[in-house]
């Protein structure tokens, strides 16, 4: 599903992005995918997506 239709942004590329680089904070995760630059709607959602991706790699970790 995209969540950043200005930049077709989607949630899988930013599930990868969480995966592989760990950002903690919403300026890591731009960084590492166009979200927010245009109208910032998407800011939310993608803020969620990266809290649930962390959350599960923090499990993961946890039980591994």
């Amino acid at each position: 599903m995209y969540v950043c239709l200005c930049n077709a942004v989607s949630d899988k590329a930013i599930r990868k992005a969480v995966r592989q680089h760990d950002p903690h904070t919403m300026k890591q995760l731009r960084e590492l995918v166009p979200i927010g630059t245009d109208c910032g709607k998407c800011i939310r959602q993608a803020r969620q997506i990266m809290v649930e991706e962390r959350a599960t790699l923090i499990h993961m970790h946890e039980v591994a």
